[in-house]
């Protein structure tokens, strides 16, 4: 008779979880700021995402012949990197109470995390290479904004180039001292009223209208403006496993997590960037 996973025990076959991403790390700037397109395994492959340059329309006189139009198919490749963590406990340690819970909630922060720096900072692979992809910040052709200083004029102004290149933007990410220097932005020279408002009673964060996502993982005194639909993703299932053979001849246990995420703009120019000066 064969010897077969369903009757050995457990350490023979050991699980490999995998939980939705929106479950793991809904805080990942991923998530929330990307239209997700698909999925792959691997460094080589890539999401190939379809999008139209359209072409100009026009007036055309009565019986007048109607000039034929010219729309340019392109692609953008979405390549994808994984982010990786794995912890050796003792089989001691982890079999104390509460361990397992604490580590992973630990493994937790430390992917996403790194999922947010990447995301947003990631300097360009250098041919050949093709991954992990560049951060927002570093991809050709996004907008420049300036430098936002004592109002928001110059955002005003990237928010305007950035519609008529056909964005609708829906995020403005900030680090923490960009945000809080904003927030010192008073309505008038002398005055202590701040030009955000009190800060007292903030449900929200909001600039412009739009949702502001403060991230840790931002260039410090930097913003983004983002139009989500112009970013594509492919996200990939968070796995964790968990074995006991690695680490065999010293009694202990691997715990193992594993998330491919990749990003790439469809159109560059629907994004910006600025950044803030901190008021005097």
């Amino acid at each position: 008779m064969a010897t077969e996973t369903t009757t050995s025990a457990r350490a023979w076959s050991p699980d490999v979880n995998t939980f939705a991403p929106e479950d793991a790390v809904p805080e990942a700037l991923i998530l929330q700021t990307s239209t997700r397109l698909g999925e792959v395994e691997g460094d080589a492959p890539a999401v190939r995402v379809a999008f139209v340059d359209d072409d100009d329309a026009q007036f055309t006189a009565e019986g007048a012949d109607i000039p034929e139009a010219d729309p340019a198919l392109n692609e953008v490749l979405v390549y994808t990197g994984k982010i990786t963590q794995l912890v050796h406990l003792s089989r001691e340690q982890f079999l104390q109470a509460g361990t397992a819970d604490k580590i992973a909630q630990s493994v937790r922060r430390a992917v996403t995390k790194k999922a947010d720096q990447a995301y947003l900072a990631q300097a360009a692979p250098v041919t050949p290479a093709v991954t992990p992809p560049a951060g927002l910040l570093n991809i050709t052709g996004i907008e420049p904004g300036g430098a936002v200083a004592d109002d928001l004029d110059v955002l005003v102004d990237l928010l305007a180039t950035l519609e008529g290149n056909g964005a609708t933007p829906s995020h403005i990410i900030l680090d923490p001292t960009g945000w809080a220097s904003l927030r010192k932005f008073k309505t008038a020279t002398g005055e202590a009223t701040s030009l955000l408002g009190a800060g007292t009673t903030d449900a929200q964060r909001m600039l412009l209208d739009l949702p502001v996502i403060v991230s840790g993982a931002m260039t410090a005194g930097s913003g983004l403006v983002i139009d989500k639909s112009a970013v594509a993703s492919a996200v990939g299932a968070v796995s964790v496993a968990q074995s006991e053979h690695v680490y065999f001849a010293s009694d202990g246990v691997a715990l193992r997590c594993t998330w491919r995420i990749g990003w790439n703009v469809v159109r560059p120019d629907r994004l910006g960037s600025f950044t803030v000066t901190e008021p005097v």
